[in-house]
């Protein structure tokens, strides 16, 4: 029967990440807060090491529902249409060189200052205004950039350099590349596209990191329940994923930014509040 909850833990937590991950509002943030509540009965370094193999499942997602645009290979695109999209993977490696950098250099680092209730609620407050303002300034503007095609190497590396502040638990990956990307003047759709394409070097090359340390400093394989838990969580991100970003396109079609906001203002100050009075 603990098997089982654990089971119905870690699906909890992949349909968390499912949804959050492509929406600006921290995938990371929300696991954490997920599990001060649910509390799976795993050590630490599974834990920590599970919460970014998870998202694994969403870049999987991404791949399965962008393959024909990401496939250079595809034999129903032109030479040109290849060309281009060898073209658009290298703004993708050039945009993913910094925070991969920083994030093998300070790993952590990073986990032992900002793994916290604190930071996350500090930073879900700070990027929900700096949405509201950017979508503010942004009002009545057309943006430079509404093709992704001609996004530029040198947009691409800006774009890269706001992802470092990703590695900040509550930033969110997607938010802070999308924030980025819009105010180097990339249209939102553009900007979340680009987000989801560069999600997949990084995602892949941290799941692969985290993997290797975890085995590196335990000296152990995965039993049969933490199997269970990293599978179940994985493949749950990636369902959930799937109906995530067909949302967040079809919504930005219509709609800005600032709903999510707002919700990272409210979430940030409810996880102050509950932290601060009630843990």
């Amino acid at each position: 029967m603990e098997a089982f909850w654990e089971l119905i833990k870690a699906i909890f937590i992949g349909i968390v990440q499912g949804i959050t991950e492509w929406l600006p509002i921290s995938s990371t943030g929300h696991m954490i807060l997920a599990d001060e509540f649910i509390k799976l009965n795993v050590s630490e370094a599974f834990r920590d090491m599970f919460f970014v193999v998870i998202q694994l499942g969403s870049i999987l997602a991404v791949v399965v529902l962008y393959f024909h645009k990401l496939n250079p290979f595809s034999p129903s695109k032109t030479p040109r249409q290849r060309q281009m999209t060898v073209v658009m993977w290298l703004k993708v490696a050039v945009a993913a060189a910094p925070a991969a950098l920083i994030g093998f250099l300070f790993d952590d680092d990073i986990n032992y200052l900002f793994y916290n209730y604190l930071t996350v609620a500090v930073t879900l407050i700070l990027y929900g205004v700096l949405f509201l303002l950017l979508e503010r300034r942004n009002q009545g503007r057309s943006p430079a950039l509404a093709n992704i095609d001609h996004l530029s190497y040198r947009t691409a590396l800006g774009i890269g350099l706001f992802q470092i502040l990703a590695l900040i638990p509550g930033t969110s990956r997607s938010g802070s590349t999308i924030l980025g990307a819009m105010f180097l003047g990339c249209s939102r759709s553009v900007a979340a596209e680009f987000s989801f394409f560069l999600a997949i070097p990084m995602m892949f090359g941290a799941s692969g990191y985290k993997l290797i340390k975890y085995f590196v400093k335990n000296e152990v394989g995965f039993n049969g329940l933490e199997w269970s838990i990293l599978i179940a969580g994985t493949v749950t991100a990636f369902a959930v994923s799937l109906f995530a970003i067909r949302f967040l396109m079809n919504y930005i079609r219509k709609k800005d930014f600032k709903a999510f906001g707002w919700y990272r203002i409210v979430l940030g100050a409810l996880v102050l509040v509950y932290f601060g009075f009630f843990a």
